[in-house]
């Protein structure tokens, strides 16, 4: 299993916070009622920019709602700072980093608004993905490197759980780092625990009754649960992490659902992480790709990672399927039709090489079996976030071929439901024997917070192949881009990329810029 290496990342610069003992609130405040406002200004701008659409207003409100009475400002305000998180006012957006980026505070540290905005947006317990996008958007706007982000949201759990240091460092290291997280456990927990009077926040509706210590271990071990000392801190975690505390691999398929046998959930990576990725293979085969976590041994997108385990005897049947067709090939590449129609990605139906055709059959069933229950998969995995099995945090979902029609149907699922905003972060799709008509992914705009990556093969024969009876009515998106007009949308054409390099350029899929040229803030090694 993978582990996710964080040695030789430095700690985030920030402004350290007061003696131990003084009343200290949370950073956003100190900054003076001028610059709170352009602050505040700042995010209701870029929330009308990121999430323009109707479905998303009653959050840009409510947030921005929020942000104002957390930093103190009047509430005469609101109306304005509302306007802006409704699309007015958005060519200021400029002139307020400039005023930012002219105070004392930021100047020294410009990763104050991060941990800020970071701090109000988990104090509640949730930590929506709409939110992770626009701490993303505000971080890039101040040029602080977005590696800083996970290496602060590492921090903050932290200072929730009181992690032991490990004996192999040394004395002077461990010091030194134990005395930067006290700082920052200080400043971290002040800002969730208190507000105004020290009225605790974050236990709220089901929250209310706070988990037990022996509960609390199933999250974050028995030495961190010993360290919980306040009923906010247990009441993040469960909200965060889910009230079962084992997180997306806890979940067992009761019974079967539908035609789906086999449904669960396998960690890639050791750790704990405010954000997840869920990884979902499209087929196996012999050798080297046999298991489901074969094809992503070398994806870092976040530090709790999992792969969906999925009818298994089916896709392997599939597999032996494509193998069989490709090692057929070997023999007929030297025909000269199939040199100018199969290998040069620009065939029609009639130009299919007889000998192709008739092995077709060795594909066609089990292509048909996997294309159904790919999409009953992805409903299914749609219902299990909607149910927050994973917690209150964001997720990326990343597959290839029928891994990422299961993305597709799952995002389709979840488009139909009325609470299904802020859950997903990201999508990663490559291959994807799906519909590519702009409308059918009109819907993703309310779930997907931020990109829909389309990569796409114009030369994929195989794929042509398989839907080659409806393939001259049928935009396929995993061979052409979809034409969506949408800050989200990235195609990628990975046509011209040679086999080498092809994971490469996959990793930079995953990690590659954000709306308005932001980069992920998660590396893939």
């Amino acid at each position: 299993m993978a582990t996710w290496d964080r040695s030789s990342r430095r700690p985030p610069q920030v402004a350290e916070p007061a003696v131990e003992g003084e009343p200290h609130l949370p950073m956003g405040r100190e900054l003076s009622e001028a610059n709170r406002f352009a602050y505040a200004a700042l995010c209701g701008i870029s929330l009308s920019q990121l999430f323009p659409e109707p479905e998303h207003s009653p959050f840009c409100t409510e947030f921005m709602t929020g942000l104002v009475k957390w930093l103190e400002l009047s509430e005469a305000v609101l109306p304005t700072m509302t306007a802006f998180a409704s699309g007015l006012g958005g060519e200021g957006a400029d002139v307020f980093v400039q005023i930012l980026s002219k105070d004392p505070i930021l100047k020294d540290s410009p990763l104050v608004i991060t941990q800020d905005l970071m701090t109000f947006s988990l104090k509640d317990g949730r930590y929506d993905a709409r939110a992770r996008v626009l701490i993303c958007h505000m971080t890039s706007l101040f040029q602080v490197p977005l590696a800083e982000l996970d290496l602060l949201e590492e921090t903050f759990l932290e200072s929730l759980k009181d992690a032991k240091e490990e004996e192999s460092e040394s004395a002077e290291a461990s010091r030194k780092k134990k005395e930067n997280r006290r700082k920052w456990k200080r400043y971290l927990l002040i800002g969730l625990a208190t507000v105004g009077g020290g009225t605790v926040i974050g236990v709220t509706g089901g929250l209310a009754a706070p988990l037990v210590a022996a509960g609390a271990a199933t999250i974050i071990g028995s030495a961190g649960a010993a360290a919980l000392g306040s009923v906010a801190g247990i009441a993040i975690m469960t909200s965060l992490f889910g009230a079962a505390g084992a997180g997306l691999t806890g979940y067992k398929m009761k019974k079967r659902v539908g035609a789906i046998e086999e449904f669960t959930f396998l960690p890639l990576t050791e750790g704990r992480q405010l954000h997840i990725t869920i990884a979902i293979t499209g087929w196996l085969a012999s050798g080297k790709y046999r298991t489901f976590g074969a094809p992503w041994a070398a994806l870092a997108r976040s530090r709790e990672q999992y792969c969906l385990v999925w009818e298994a005897k089916y896709l392997m049947e599939l597999g032996n399927a494509l193998e069989t067709i490709l090692s057929g090939l070997a023999n007929m590449v030297a025909q000269e039709a199939l040199k100018y129609t199969v290998l040069s990605g620009i065939i029609a139906a009639l130009t299919w090489p007889a000998s192709l055709l008739s092995v077709a059959n060795v594909i066609d069933n089990p292509w048909g079996v996997c294309l159904h229950r790919s999409a009953e998969v992805g409903k299914h995995l749609a219902h299990i976030l909607l149910s927050r099995q994973q917690g209150r945090r964001p997720v990326t979902l990343i597959g290839f071929s029928l891994g990422a029609r299961v993305i597709y149907f799952c995002l389709q699922e979840m488009a139909q439901e009325k609470d299904c905003q802020g859950i997903i972060e990201d999508v990663v799709l490559l291959g994807a024997p799906v519909e590519g008509e702009a409308k059918h992914w009109e819907p993703f705009r309310k779930v997907v917070s931020g990109r829909i990556v389309n990569g796409y093969c114009r030369g994929d024969w195989l794929l042509s192949f398989v839907y080659r009876t409806s393939s001259v009515q049928l935009r396929v998106a995993g061979l052409q881009p979809v034409m969506l007009q949408d800050r989200r949308v990235e195609n990628v054409d990975l046509s011209s990329v040679p086999r080498q390099v092809e994971v490469s350029k996959i990793r930079e899929l995953v990690q590659g810029p954000r709306a308005g040229g932001q980069q992920s803030p998660s590396a893939v090694t």
